[in-house]
């Protein structure tokens, strides 16, 4: 089975998966295929930077992701542009390592960490969507504490996503992690029991 595991920014979604993991189950990074479809040398790499200019590469030639956050969290219309460009290939290296897994581990849950699930239209890809909440104002506080970053700069973070009680509604799942991590853990378990009974 397969599951699409997501959440807000800040959430917390990356501790729910790795306590999946330690329970046994195979994960796919969506952030993580998504650095390795820019790095130096490659296709959209080349087309980012087409795109947005040379200001977005480090002198090394890997993508100053700082750079092209500050362009692409500032303007709709180049973070389209950005998601068009990036978007496929990261889909079709998803699907890809979901089929392998399926294929090589049968018996294991596989679980697709993908921020933006609900905002990319994604949920057809899985058999069910997990959902790893917080309270807008919780994520604020975290993402600040987080990154470092003013208040102003983490509203507009959290502008740039679908807001936390939209994905909420969409979820088949919640976790719940405004409380602590016991709390999540205690979640985890019983959402992972649930999974290995069906």
């Amino acid at each position: 089975m397969n599951i699409g595991l997501t959440g807000g920014i800040a959430c917390g979604k990356s501790t729910v998966a790795a306590m999946l993991v330690r329970r046994g189950a195979i994960l796919i990074d969506a952030d993580q295929i998504a650095r390795e479809v820019v790095l130096p040398g490659s296709p959209a790499l080349a087309l980012v930077a087409e795109r947005f200019g040379q200001g977005v590469l480090q002198e090394d030639g890997s993508l100053n992701r700082k750079a092209l956050g500050e362009i692409v969290f500032r303007d709709e219309a180049a973070r389209k542009d950005l998601e068009g460009l990036l978007h496929p290939r990261i889909r079709a290296l998803m699907r890809e390592r979901m089929e392998t897994a399926e294929r090589l581990t049968p018996d294991k849950l596989v679980v697709v960490d993908v921020p933006l699930l609900f905002e990319s239209k994604l949920e057809p890809m899985f058999e069910e969507t997990l959902l790893v909440y917080i309270p807008r104002e919780l994520q604020l506080v975290r993402l600040q504490a987080r990154d470092g970053i003013t208040l102003q700069q983490a509203e507009s973070r959290l502008a740039a996503q679908m807001p936390i009680e939209d994905k909420r509604r969409l979820a088949d799942r919640v976790i719940d992690n405004s409380g602590t991590i016991a709390e999540t853990e205690r979640q985890v378990d019983e959402y992972w029991i649930r999974k290995e009974s069906e």
